[in-house]
């Protein structure tokens, strides 16, 4: 894969201006269609394209040798609603509404004010068809930030996040009708929710191929629980992955059932899971050629944060987190460095890498700019339309994370160094945490102690960028509320 050499302006920070030659901009197709596909609980190792050699990923291989690898792009934060809503409006955790995941009884999450300006709004101001297939958790249902209250024409999938655990599920949301399986009842499993999603996510992307679309989808593989029908991709692990290791985890982790349905070979099944992931992404390529939109179509393909351990899942045994430190829920880099591979065949020259460095409330300016919109779109963004061009781009003064889970927790990165706070809650806890990631990946070594002025510095940084919040105060964690009647 060839790598774009990338020129750091000014301070180190990200801004970064490309070397190598892209493709005209004057050939950039106005308004390209868009396919977001959003991973569930996938780490930056899990695929091929970052190092993965036991899991099978050879379209999401194919997707980077054809498109654009980031080695340096962040989620919205480190666990699914907060970051998907960084995604959707365009801002950090620090000012975003929803900065946990709150859940509601007795289905679904809190919900965004009514009139929060997403993505998908955005989108349908500039005349674009809109679809959501996946899993919503940003307002139950009934609320004012159900889909396609807040830009999307059309949703098929699951409101509520905690739901979706579940793979065999008694009912999914077909916009806002509910839509039973009574195949699935006590326990059956005949429907399987994930290729159920992916074949209506087909038809939208069908029926909508002769004008601009966005398709968000909002995949819930490889996220707890470890269950899948047991085909040849299963069957191939299962006869690949020894059954000692198998045993030995299952022995370890007792209480690996948790709220998750259980299996006997969680291994085995994750990683048939992620290749089956896999092939959802190759149909959609294919797809796309049989349309002849491929060229004109801009493929995003990420995770919404970490990997995961719970439900039978082991991030050890396939090193999910790549060369990084921590998994879901924690702010080190595993927890939020995340794969991002982009397509643009019309744009983007294939087989580049860049390391300019991106966060998904980035998307939002970059995605009006391709769809050709005038004015200006509220966000903590900064449009990385140039890196797809090959061209010189602005970055990020710094990054901001936080998380109210654990104690609170609150990150920044600027430059190569990295900053964390933890135990925010609790003023007599709270401690702070510096590393210089160009001399230390890993997170291993903390230096605080030796640079005071830094740490005054990032200190800054995270006072300015977090916004108080009436909902979330870092006071608060695995809160439920209960629907209004």
């Amino acid at each position: 894969m060839k790598t774009k050499q990338l020129l750091y302006l000014s301070g180190g920070v990200a801004g970064a201006m490309a070397l190598g030659v892209g493709c005209d901009s004057a050939e950039q197709p106005q308004t390209p269609n868009i396919i977001y596909i959003l991973a569930d609980d996938l780490g930056i190792g899990d695929i091929e394209p970052y190092g993965q050699t036991l899991v099978k990923t050879p379209n999401l291989t194919r997707l980077a040798e054809e498109g654009l690898l980031y080695t340096q792009a962040y989620a919205g934060t480190t666990v699914s609603a907060p970051s998907r809503a960084s995604l959707m409006t365009g801002f950090h955790t620090g000012h975003t509404f929803i900065r946990g995941n709150m859940g509601v009884d007795p289905e679904g999450q809190s919900p965004m004010p009514a009139g929060t300006y997403t993505m998908a709004t955005m989108f349908k101001e500039q005349g674009y068809a809109t679809g959501c297939f996946g899993k919503w958790g940003m307002g139950y249902p009934g609320s004012d930030s159900e889909p396609t209250k807040v830009g999307f024409d059309r949703f098929f999938g699951y409101n509520c996040q905690t739901l979706a655990h579940d793979y065999y599920p008694d009912h999914m949301w077909d916009n806002t009708t509910r839509v039973e399986f009574p195949e699935n009842y006590d326990q059956q499993e005949v429907t399987y929710s994930a290729d159920l999603i992916h074949s209506k996510a087909l038809e939208f992307i069908r029926e909508n191929a002769d004008q601009p679309f966005f398709s968000y989808l909002s995949y819930t593989i490889p996220h707890a629980e470890m269950i899948l029908p047991h085909d040849s991709v299963y069957q191939y692990y299962a006869e690949v992955i020894p059954v000692e290791d198998e045993v030995a985890f299952v022995q370890n982790n007792p209480t690996r059932k948790g709220a998750y349905g259980s299996t006997d070979r969680p291994l085995a099944s994750f990683a048939a899971m992620v290749t089956r992931l896999d092939g959802y992404v190759g149909e959609i390529m294919t797809l796309l050629d049989e349309l002849g939109i491929a060229d004109n179509t801009l493929i995003v393909f990420t995770s919404d944060n970490g990997p995961h351990n719970e439900g039978g899942a082991n991030p050890d045994y396939f090193t999910s987190y790549g060369p990084y430190r921590g998994i879901k829920r924690d702010l080190y880099e595993g927890g939020i460095r995340v794969p991002m591979i982009m397509r643009y065949p019309a744009v983007i020259e294939a087989g580049t890498t860049t390391d300019h460095m991106i966060a998904f409330w980035d998307m939002m300016p970059t995605f009006a700019e391709l769809a050709g919109r005038q004015e200006a779109v509220p966000t903590d963004g900064i449009s990385f339309v140039p890196t797809l061009r090959g061209e010189e781009q602005e970055g990020h003064e710094y990054l901001y994370w936080e998380f109210h889970e654990g104690g609170g927790k609150q990150a920044v990165r600027w430059g190569d160094w990295k900053g964390i706070r933890l135990f925010v809650a609790d003023e007599s806890r709270t401690t702070f945490e510096l590393y210089n990631l160009a001399e230390d990946i890993h997170e291993d070594n903390n230096i605080a102690d030796q640079h005071p002025d830094i740490v005054e510095k990032l200190n800054a940084f995270i006072d300015e960028s977090h916004e108080e919040s009436e909902l979330f105060d870092f006071g608060r964690s695995y809160m439920r509320a209960r629907q209004p009647r």
